[in-house]
């Protein structure tokens, strides 16, 4: 098939829907849900917008000669990887990065496990095989892949093996011939209308014996008998693009995924029993890098968003001239800057692995995935302060097109701005810094990649500092 059209992605949900719950009931078609058909427009238009621009979104496949994503590209060479990043930038720009699970988070992941497929074979031969073949399944039919990786919050003092029931989180029920039995469950799956669930293999598991049963990573269809996706309540329900200008049309929906005897085929497996590899996978393979590679253009994109919103706010309402807002600007274009250049230094010091991939850096796209979650909720907050009052003092849509049109128009006014530009704009910062909408993304990018003190104390696990602390002995050695 190649690279799929918006039209495509919407047709296939309209004849094979995931199970999908929201509010109670099953959704028969998530494409005219009122929770659910904005996000899936967007959706849609992601895919339109590679045919838009396909000298820098496409490919032609070595296997087909089809176009397909860019963001499937294993690269080799520095151009490609440039390429790759170029591709990612163009759909975060459009999003302004507030699609956290646009798909190409996970075909970069794909790629990843496919050109690191030997170490996956290591521990079987039929799992580097089924890699390669499955993601060469996904890119050329440019599937949307949607992912699940933690297990429920039940009881946190204890693991996974030990909670009071041992099928609360998803694990191996039963093992045949032909593939395994997953009972249980497991958190968060964002955009659950997508076309496969990657289960990724969680990479909290200590005990090799008792966490085994646990220890797996597969893909399946997301129409698979026995899977369900629980929905949280839609951040949009049908609202208005004038009133909710984000909710409205990125709303991702999260879910937590119930796996009522799911049968997964061998040839759909990639990871089983074995919880040393299964901890290594991401990092291994190199998935891990390419994920973080995306997610470093999303937060360019997302802070260059926010520059240019703040930048538009103090000049609607002519408070650039104070010092205070001069320097929350210059924060947030300073963080805009510092991303720009960890995304810089990883293309720029990209390494081709032991699998014959260029890799970046893995050392500035770990310092920016440990950073942003700390920079992000600050740049909201400067949001909130520079908007202060005139946040939640937004009148409706029906408000402007209703019987006080007339006095709106004139009390809304700004000193750089009529009513009917100042309005949007203002509803657009409050539908990025106070809205339940808002609120969602702070906690998303505060908990992007797990626990930031975990992540903080794999970090310095990780990452030798011996070389910095010998130059310190060396100086005292030196003045003694």
């Amino acid at each position: 098939m190649g690279a799929r059209r918006g039209a495509q992605v919407l047709e296939r949900l309209r004849t094979s829907p995931p199970n999908v719950w929201y509010d109670g009931r099953r959704v028969e078609d998530p494409t005219t849900h009122p929770a659910m058909r904005h996000g899936l427009e967007t959706l849609a238009g992601l895919y339109d917008l590679q045919w838009e621009h396909p000298e820098v979104t496409l490919y032609e496949s070595p296997s087909s000669g089809a176009k397909v994503s860019r963001t499937f590209l294993i690269p080799r060479n520095g151009e490609e990887l440039s390429s790759i990043s170029r591709a990612m930038k163009v759909r975060a720009d459009w999003s302004f990065g507030m699609l956290g699970r646009a798909p190409d988070y996970l075909n970069r992941a794909m790629a990843g496990y496919a050109s690191g497929a030997a170490f996956l074979g290591e521990g079987d031969p039929r799992f580097g095989e089924n890699a390669r073949r499955y993601y060469e399944y996904l890119r050329e039919n440019d599937l949307c892949m949607t992912h699940t990786l933690i297990t429920p919050q039940a009881n946190r003092s204890v693991g996974t093996a030990r909670q009071a029931d041992p099928f609360l989180a998803a694990r191996v029920k039963e093992e045949t011939s032909s593939g395994l039995v997953i009972h249980g469950c497991r958190m968060l799956a964002t955009l659950p209308f997508a076309d496969e669930l990657m289960v990724f293999p969680s990479t909290l598991l200590k005990n090799h014996e008792e966490d085994a049963p646990y220890a797996f990573g597969l893909c399946l269809p997301t129409n698979t008998p026995g899977l369900k996706f629980l929905c949280r309540e839609s951040l949009d329900y049908g609202r208005s693009r004038y009133d909710h200008p984000f909710g409205s049309r990125f709303e991702e929906l999260d879910s937590v995924v119930i796996f009522d005897n799911v049968f997964v085929p061998w040839d759909r497996v990639l990871l089983y029993r074995d919880v040393a590899r299964c901890n290594a996978a991401y990092a291994r393979t190199g998935a891990l890098a390419c994920m973080s590679h995306q997610v470093v253009v999303k937060n360019l994109a997302k802070t260059e968003y926010l520059m240019g919103l703040a930048s538009l706010l103090a000049h609607t309402i002519a408070i650039e001239s104070f010092q205070h807002i001069q320097e929350k600007l210059a924060e947030i274009w300073v963080n805009m800057e510092t991303m720009r250049a960890f995304l810089r230094a990883a293309e720029a010091d990209a390494s081709l692995d032991e699998y014959g991939m260029l890799r970046p850096a893995w050392d500035p796209l770990d310092a920016a995935r440990n950073l942003y979650p700390r920079l992000y909720p600050r740049m909201v907050e400067i949001i909130q302060q520079m908007g202060a009052s005139g946040l939640v003092a937004m009148p409706a849509e029906a408000d402007v097109r209703g019987p006080m049109a007339d006095e709106i128009a004139h009390y809304f006014q700004a000193a750089r701005a009529e009513a009917q530009d100042r309005i949007p704009l203002f509803r657009l910062a409050w539908d990025t810094a106070v809205s339940a909408f808002a609120s969602r993304q702070v906690l998303y990018e505060r908990f992007f990649f797990g626990d930031p003190v975990r992540m903080a104390g794999a970090l310095v696990s990780n990452h030798d500092r011996t070389v910095y602390m010998d130059r310190v002995r060396e100086f005292l050695l030196e003045r003694k």
